[in-house]
């Protein structure tokens, strides 16, 4: 097997995954400081497909704490890790600098690239405003099966989020908060603003009736500003994350919005709030399929079902 991808860090600021072939920065994940109103925190922008087109917004006017590709938490027993105002029942989206906190960066394990692709094991740590550690995280990014003829290639994100608070942290979002269809939280993409009023597709619906279901995967496609063509981003739960909950994890739900803006989310607690207890370790992993092109259902349906995992 030849090698598909190189790995570029400058060093404080920011990992470039490169398709060796044509060039093409396939990702870069910032990982430096940013504005404690955004509540910092790692993210991947730009993400783009083979053909070096980009599939994320980044600071838009109306949110400018959403960043690409992220691990988010809304509502994390009262802090806000999502960035910017605040829900509160009643009251609506205030500004509540008070509970924006943050997941820092602590440290790289692993940066390698292999022949499949590319990989980066970090260690962050997630904190209140007021700086006490809540949580301990180690987050592993895999890029892999990089394919010129299909047009696509494979991110997948692995997250296990430890309590460290010495009392039960509770994820929510700001439906389990009362506000109906916002239950985002957990790892959340923002589109550019090129795909809004995309297509969604599920495995046995689509569009906007997608919000707040349960699915194993759920699709975006979108159509390019300035280049011609479509693209199509694929979100996957990996088997073990139990996303219907009957092997007894927590559900998962998915958020999803086609206007005013491109937006998916596999929220950890879109209806009912996650528990995590001291000591505990929540772990999810998810992958993303990057693909030029508009997939139809039976396309998309045929890749999630060649994944190994």
């Amino acid at each position: 097997m030849t090698k598909t991808v190189d790995l570029v860090q400058r060093h404080g600021e920011h990992l470039s995954v490169i398709a060796s072939e044509s060039g093409v920065e396939l990702l870069r994940y910032v990982y430096r400081a940013e504005d404690a109103w955004e509540a910092p925190k790692p993210y991947i922008h730009p993400l783009r497909t083979l053909s070096g087109q980009v599939v994320t917004g980044y600071r838009p006017n109306d949110h400018r704490w959403h960043k690409g590709l992220q691990m988010t938490a809304s509502h994390l027993s009262g802090a806000n890790l999502w960035g910017g105002n605040s829900y509160v029942h009643g009251e609506g989206y205030l500004a509540l600098p008070e509970r924006v906190g943050s997941m820092a960066h602590a440290g790289f394990d692993e940066v390698s690239v292999h022949d499949g692709g590319a990989r980066f094991a970090e260690r962050l740590t997630w904190h209140p405003r007021s700086g006490e550690l809540w949580a301990e995280e180690t987050r592993r990014i895999e890029v892999h099966d990089v394919d010129a003829v299909t047009g696509s290639w494979a991110l997948t994100w692995s997250s296990a989020v430890t309590n460290r608070r010495g009392e039960p942290l509770r994820f929510g979002s700001p439906t389990t908060h009362g506000r109906p269809n916002a239950g985002y939280t957990g790892l959340f993409w923002r589109g550019p603003r090129a795909f809004r009023d995309g297509r969604i597709i599920g495995p046995d619906g689509e569009g906007p009736e997608m919000m707040g279901r349960q699915a194993p995967w759920l699709a975006y496609g979108g159509e390019y500003d300035e280049a011609d063509g479509h693209a199509t981003l694929v979100f996957v739960h990996s088997p073990e994350n139990d996303h219907s909950g009957a092997g007894g994890a927590h559900p998962a739900h998915w958020f999803v919005r086609d206007s005013p803006y491109a937006a998916v989310a596999p929220s950890l607690a879109f209806h009912r709030e996650l528990v995590l207890d001291p000591g505990a370790t929540l772990t999810r992993r998810y992958r993303v399929l990057v693909a030029d092109g508009a997939w139809d259902r039976e396309h998309i349906a045929s890749a999630v079902g060649g994944l190994s995992w």
